[in-house]
């Protein structure tokens, strides 16, 4: 059975990543990034947890280009302004980073 909410695609980090701790020991970040490729430049949500958002910190920052790999969830809230209506929120759960350099 294929898994169609696996996806893989480069970004565009927009703000610092953010270290969260729940429990004073799971660990995890989150920030907004850029899908360059698509028309509308998409703004995603994406969410590391572990080791994986320990080096989200370290080595990433704002304007870097990554490759990243994990699964796709869209969250489906009613708001109460019109602009935001029918709008979805996309998230992707990152299982993998690679960095993306630009010579």
């Amino acid at each position: 059975m294929v898994n169609t909410n696996y996806l893989i695609g480069l970004v565009k980090i927009l703000e610092n990543p953010s270290k969260i701790f729940l429990n004073d020991r799971i660990s995890f970040t989150r920030f907004r990034a850029q899908l360059p490729q698509s028309q509308n430049n998409q703004i995603i949500n994406l969410i590391c947890w572990d080791n994986l958002a320990l080096n989200v910190n370290q080595y990433y920052q704002i304007n870097d280009y990554i490759i990243i790999e994990g699964y796709l969830s869209s969250n489906n809230k009613t708001y109460s302004n019109e602009l935001l209506k029918n709008s979805r929120k996309i998230e992707i759960t990152v299982l993998k980073i690679y960095p993306f350099l630009i010579s």
